[in-house]
């Protein structure tokens, strides 16, 4: 427990920030964003999860917020089961600048690091100085961590551009974006950005085929950080602003840099008092052996399995052996203090 607590407590200090963590909401799975630009699956959200120009420093040019040039506010959620980081991006600008087709736009930077490895993630930084420049990118940049570079708007282009060697992260099935606005370049008015992309440990060069993806449980605490990058001249060389929520310019390419987020539970208005819920696992078909774990919530006081052949037990995760071969209807009653409630699987447990 003490080598556990070591390790969580050094490994937060390696994040910017300490002391601070910020919340990733929990949707419910019947209540997962659409993404279409709109705000509407958003409401739910409450305002605790909101991150706005109060948590942004301009750690480049210094500037001062003034919410009458710019004001940013963002929500980050999550689904139980779903790998994947959901964001809601809602600015007002006094210029949108996005004429130009090259990375001179205005830019929502996000940086994650799903596993808190931490460390350099662009090649430049690579710890290896003498390392080839073509290799150190193909087998480094962004591989361990991602760099997404969302413009705002994008017409006529790509949503994102990947700072690192594995572009296809940023198309379906592994993340997807609409946008809502209704100014031209050089006006002003506020744009809603909805997307989701898929963390990854590992993000290989070649392709997903070897890629090892993130998982996102409840309570996990994962790095993350991002950056708004401002411009308000369509020939200036530089952008105006570099607003970032880890007070380090760096975030953009050291993990250590981001900041700590959690991956919340459920809110307590979308929890029921209690909810059953179960899962198995066939440990030998040849003996018919199954493992029946209880994942139910709530207080719990009892439980009462029904195998489907008859036979029952008051085990919280029994093991049960079928007799003969069949397509089983198995179910599990709970009742506690709120109630009861009961889960049934048809036919999910079949025996040969």
């Amino acid at each position: 427990m003490r080598l556990l607590l070591f390790l969580a407590v050094t490994t937060l200090s390696a994040l910017e920030r300490p002391g601070v963590e910020f919340k990733i909401y929990q949707f419910p799975a019947n209540q997962i964003p659409m993404i279409d630009g709109k705000a509407n699956d958003w409401a739910q959200v409450p305002a605790s999860y909101a991150i706005g120009m109060d948590q942004l420093k301009d750690t480049v040019h210094n500037s001062r917020i003034n919410k009458k040039d710019l004001d940013v506010t963002v929500k980050v959620g999550w689904v139980k089961g779903l790998n994947r980081l959901y964001f809601l991006y809602e600015a007002t600008d006094d210029y949108w600048d996005f004429r130009r087709a090259d990375r001179h736009n205005d830019i929502f930077e996000l940086v994650v690091d799903g596993d808190l490895s931490g460390g350099p993630l662009i090649s430049s930084l690579h710890p290896h100085k003498d390392l080839d420049k073509g290799e150190a990118f193909q087998t480094f940049h962004g591989v361990h961590a991602q760099n997404y570079h969302i413009f705002t708007p994008a017409p006529d282009r790509d949503w994102a551009f990947v700072w690192g060697c594995q572009p296809w992260i940023k198309e379906l099935p592994w993340a997807n974006a609409a946008y809502d606005y209704n100014f031209k370049h050089g006006e002003s008015g506020k744009l809603t950005l909805e997307f989701w992309i898929t963390p990854f440990d590992y993000a290989p060069l070649e392709g997903p085929a070897r890629a090892v993806v993130s998982q996102l449980t409840e309570n996990k605490i994962i790095g993350m950080s991002w950056a708004v990058l401002d411009y308000d001249d369509v020939d200036a060389k530089d952008n105006e602003a570099f607003w970032n929520l880890s007070h380090k310019t760096s975030m953009f390419g050291n993990a250590s840099d981001l900041v700590a987020f959690r991956l919340m539970p459920l809110e307590p208005k979308n929890q029921k008092p209690i909810a059953a819920h179960w899962t198995f696992q066939v440990l030998d078909y040849d003996r018919r052996a199954v493992a029946f774990q209880d994942k139910s919530t709530g207080q719990i006081t009892a439980h009462k399995w029904h195998f489907g052949d008859g036979e029952t037990s008051t085990e919280q995760h029994p093991v049960h052996i079928y007799k003969a071969a069949g397509e089983y209807i198995v179910t599990l009653e709970i009742e506690g203090p709120a109630g009861k409630s009961r889960w049934t699987k048809v036919r999910d447990v079949v025996m040969k």
